[in-house]
């Protein structure tokens, strides 16, 4: 049989994998450290309300925050603690 007459199958993967909610979480902090923020507080605040103004611009950290839903990123917390703790 010809090659030619072959189905070939062709898998095509995003441009951008998507970053982990654990990924998300230490770039924000990376940021928000860098830019002279307390962290921790600026963070809660973001994950509290939701008003994205908690989170800067810096590093595209706003954006890379809102892709993941805020109980996502809340599951990630209480995962990494329990893990830790236990």
């Amino acid at each position: 049989m010809d090659s030619m007459d072959k189905t070939v199958k062709f898998n095509v993967k995003g441009d951008v994998e998507e970053a982990s909610a654990q990924e998300i979480l230490l770039k924000v902090y990376d940021s928000l450290q860098e830019k002279d923020y307390n962290p921790i507080n600026q963070m809660v605040g973001y994950l509290i309300s939701g008003d994205p103004a908690y989170i800067p611009r810096h590093n595209n950290a706003r954006s890379l925050v809102r892709k993941k839903e805020r109980d996502e990123l809340i599951e990630e917390l209480v995962r990494s603690y329990l893990a830790n703790h236990r």
